[in-house]
């Protein structure tokens, strides 16, 4: 006999967020792996710009960081040759040099206390999506992590590498997972890796969505309280580990090389 037909979608949403955090467990990686299968997931998501880009996640010590270094793809990443800066991008721990357009990583991290990953790329759709210099738009429910929660950056400061772009990027984020930064890319800021990487694969298919939608005519907007409901019920740490779990899977069964161990 069935038990649950009669139960209001409230209840039956508090349930299934229960059965959520009985069932979905940690991965047990570490943050240095969890950045190095980021790398390889996203490379594969089609993220790869030669070497433009940063992942970066917070690593023990206050003030410092995983980060890939220069000179490297993200399809050639692994846990071993990933660097550890502090915020000047001083190499603690590698060998070579950090990306210099990671300051900007280094004003995120200071501005917001809540971030532990932040994923900047350049995806083809993304990066399209930037020239045309119009916001992010999310109207269909795959995409709801990024509903009210990607800001945009209109004006292009240059090239990221200096410290007015860390305050002018830092500032435009906000209180936002994202924001789209026009004529260059995205950058995502995330709770955890596994929230950065599943929110750096969303924007790049919001992108492309929005890029085929607008070819074919005007794209409606979504009912704003059952957008709020979409973005609240698919943005908790519990659907990022199952989403990162399952990058994370198919990352290794291509690239077994990314993880020592």
């Amino acid at each position: 006999m069935t038990s649950t037909l009669n139960d209001s979608k409230p209840d039956l949403m508090r349930r299934a967020l229960d059965a959520l955090s009985q069932h979905v467990a940690d991965s047990g990686l570490t943050t240095r792996q969890k950045v190095a299968l980021t790398c390889r997931a996203l490379f594969d998501a089609g993220h790869d710009s030669g070497l433009a880009g940063q992942i970066t996640a917070r690593a023990e010590e206050p003030g410092t960081y995983y980060t890939q270094r220069l000179g490297l793809g993200f399809d050639e990443i692994t846990e071993e040759n990933l660097l550890v800066v502090d915020e000047d991008l001083n190499v603690l721990e590698g060998q070579g040099m950090a990306n210099p357009a990671n300051r900007f990583h280094s004003w995120i991290y200071r501005g917001r206390p809540d971030v532990s990953c932040v994923v900047h790329t350049h995806p083809l759709h993304v990066a399209a999506l930037s020239m045309l210099e119009i916001p992010l738009a999310v109207s269909q429910m795959d995409i709801a992590p990024l509903y009210d929660d990607c800001a945009f950056l209109a004006d292009w400061p240059g090239v990221p590498v200096g410290n007015e772009e860390g305050e002018i990027i830092t500032a435009a984020l906000g209180d936002k997972k994202a924001v789209l930064l026009a004529h260059h890319g995205h950058v995502v800021a995330g709770a955890s890796v596994e929230e950065a990487c599943s929110l750096a694969m969303l924007i790049e298919r919001a992108a492309r969505l929005q890029l085929l939608a607008m070819s074919a005519g005007t794209i409606a907007e979504l009912p704003p309280r059952l957008a709020r409901e979409a973005h609240d019920w698919t943005l908790t740490p519990k659907r990022s580990q199952a989403n990162f779990a399952y990058y994370a899977r198919q990352a290794l069964r291509r690239h077994p090389d990314a993880l020592s161990s």
